[in-house]
């Protein structure tokens, strides 16, 4: 065994190696920041004046004390979507994540069963101008084109000249 091997009683024995002193890394900056950049270091910012906390949404359903949304509930469905027929984040109405699945489940369920539409075509269509319905009227106040002169029809082209008809060299 070229390896030396030791024991517990020998690794007692011997000198612990001394530790570098200082930091064990230097401290690197992430990328895109300058290396004095202390954003989130205070709440004050860099100006020194406190920004105002953001109160969290509080949700419908926790204000009504609605433990259970059903799919048959239409109307109050209709609250956490948009106009375009989108489920609305929980961000945007205060719901938790518990009654943010549990009124996504029943939305699914009611565009399933066609008590919700799954898109709101009026409204999820752009404005594109005059097309459809919106199409101004034609204006007939124009005077009539002239008549235009027919083109003169190409000449056909010349046969191909060759030894033997066209018909043999099919053959």
């Amino acid at each position: 065994m070229s390896e030396e091997q030791t024991t517990p009683a020998q690794a007692e024995e011997a000198p612990a190696a001394p530790k570098p002193e200082g930091p064990a890394r230097e401290f690197k900056p992430r990328a895109g920041t300058a290396p004095n950049d202390d954003r989130g270091a205070s709440p004050f910012g860099k100006e020194g004046r406190p920004r105002p906390k953001r109160r969290r949404k509080v949700s419908f359903l926790t204000l009504n004390k609605i433990e259970k949304v059903d799919y048959k509930d239409v109307g109050l469905l209709k609250r956490f979507i948009n106009e375009q027929g989108k489920i609305l984040g929980a961000r945007q109405t205060g719901n938790t994540a518990k009654q943010q699945r549990m009124i996504s489940r029943a939305i699914r369920r009611a565009r399933e069963m066609a008590l919700m539409p799954f898109v709101s075509l009026e409204i999820a269509q752009p404005e594109r101008g005059y097309r459809g319905e919106g199409r101004p009227p034609r204006r007939f106040d124009r005077e009539p084109r002239e008549p235009r002169e027919p083109k003169a029809a190409p000449a056909p082209a010349a046969a191909p000249q060759g030894d033997a008809p066209a018909e043999s060299a099919a053959e």
